[in-house]
């Protein structure tokens, strides 16, 4: 075979390969709305969902706990598809628009699979813990009105451990579990405190939906974080100019909500 014909035959495999993996994803996100749809048991959709995960334990045993952290952002971000996917089934609504928010959902998770998942830069990452961050707080804010507060507070602690430990892996930290924990932690307080005083904001033509107010607190709280670690990262100290802005937005958002559009969340 010649060197010619040998390149076109990687090409040809490379090329199949990217339709297979882009095809099977496709058909993954269809498969979970169609199962929301058609029988509206989140179990059999978490349950695909895990199984499609498979890989992540397909190693070695000792191996299974860096794997799982590594694509905990991966799992926070999929099972808030299924929580907002059965919100949309049991919601009070006509079966055309179900039919059409579950499209726009699966497309939005089609989006995730093929466009930012595979992404690997700084940037990237950090929109991918962006989204699992307020994704995840928004679903588990959602429906664990009737939990126990302990639980509530557990999976606080472990979304923002899996965010931290995504984005800072991205920099090549050394102490990135250290920090990542007690991100964890501060994610974990302020989750208790909003249990305590949980205020959703419903999304216009979208019942049964909501968007919880600690989901953009903590979303603005996360982005002062990284703007603060990355001028230390690169000057090694904390620069003004680098952060001003992010706090005083950041600030502003929080007191805008807390203020002003307190009064008109729902509880939830």
């Amino acid at each position: 075979m010649s060197a010619m014909e040998l390149l076109k035959l990687v090409r040809r495999r490379s090329f199949l390969s990217e339709v297979l993996y882009i095809g099977l994803n496709v058909v993954f996100a269809i498969a979970i709305a169609v199962v929301m749809l058609t029988t509206g048991s989140i179990a059999f959709a978490i349950a695909l969902v895990l199984v499609s995960k498979w890989r992540v334990l397909a190693v070695r045993t000792r191996y299974w706990l860096a794997n799982v952290q590594a694509n905990l952002v991966d799992f926070i971000a999929s099972l808030s598809v299924v929580f907002m996917l059965y919100s949309v089934v049991i919601a009070d609504m006509s079966d055309t628009r179900k039919l059409i928010l579950t499209g726009v959902l699966t497309a939005l998770y089609i989006a995730w699979l093929l466009v930012l998942k595979p992404r690997s830069t700084r940037r990237a990452m950090a929109a991918q813990a962006a989204v699992a961050l307020f994704f995840g707080v928004s679903a588990l804010y959602t429906f664990s009105f009737s939990w126990p507060v302990s639980v509530v507070v557990i999976f606080m602690w472990l979304i923002g451990y899996a965010v931290a430990r995504h984005v800072l892996s991205a920099y090549d930290e050394d102490r990135l579990t250290l920090l990542s924990l007690i991100w964890g932690l501060v994610i974990a307080e302020i989750g208790w405190v909003a249990y305590h005083w949980t205020v959703g904001y419903a999304l216009p033509g979208l019942p049964g939906l909501y968007v919880p107010q600690a989901a953009i607190i903590i979303l603005c709280a996360g982005f002062v974080a990284l703007k603060i670690y990355d001028s230390f990262f690169h000057h090694q100290k904390i620069r003004a100019q680098d952060v001003l802005l992010p706090v005083l937005f950041s600030v502003s958002v929080i007191a805008v909500l807390l203020v002003f559009f307190g009064s008109l969340g729902t509880a939830i």
